[in-house]
């Protein structure tokens, strides 16, 4: 009788973990295709988007830069119409594409954020962006008065936000994944 029971309960306990094991394993697997569609779909894109119009913008002032290496638009005298005209053309080709994709992401994928609430600064971003689409419209139109958006552009902060998250998530899927950090 003792032995039947010994055996029942053995039986019970070695269920008991092996649904509570296959409880945390499943758990494990979820988090870590949320990690992977987070990187995958959200904070990796946004990542890479970031560091490209980064590049792609110190190139333009390079390019574009005064004789004493500033901006035309961080000057004491304004922009000549061809600065501005060149301005213009690299707004629409390149960095308007560029914060309309990082905007898309935004709201495509706002249910893959790791915050609970909407960061203030994605907000900007797409303010930021409509801003310079209704400049664009007006230039579309022929009217060259305005050249910047009406909400500035969060470069420094966004460039930050996507790298940390990219960069935390990384590491996550790495932990969920087993591999040790490299030291």
């Amino acid at each position: 009788m003792i032995t039947l029971a010994v055996t029942i309960g053995l039986t019970f306990v070695g269920y008991a973990l092996t649904y509570l094991n296959g409880l945390r394993l499943a758990q494990r697997q979820e988090r870590l295709a949320r990690v992977n569609r987070q990187l995958g779909e959200f904070y990796g894109p946004l990542f890479a988007l970031t560091e490209a119009n980064s590049r792609i913008f110190a190139a333009f002032l390079e390019r574009n830069a005064r004789p004493d290496g500033r901006s035309p638009f961080d000057h004491e005298t304004p922009p000549t119409e061809e600065e501005l005209a060149e301005w213009r053309l690299w707004v629409t080709t390149v960095f308007l594409p560029n914060i309309r994709a990082m905007r898309d992401l935004v709201l495509a994928h706002a249910d893959l954020l790791s915050e609970p609430v909407m960061p203030p600064l994605l907000l900007q971003l797409c303010a930021h962006v409509s801003g310079y689409e209704i400049t664009a419209a007006r230039w579309s139109r022929g009217s060259h008065e305005q050249h910047l958006s009406v909400v500035s552009f969060p470069s420094r902060e966004i460039a930050a936000y996507a790298r940390k998250g990219f960069t935390e998530l990384k590491r996550e899927q790495a932990r969920l994944l087993g591999q040790r950090r490299a030291r």
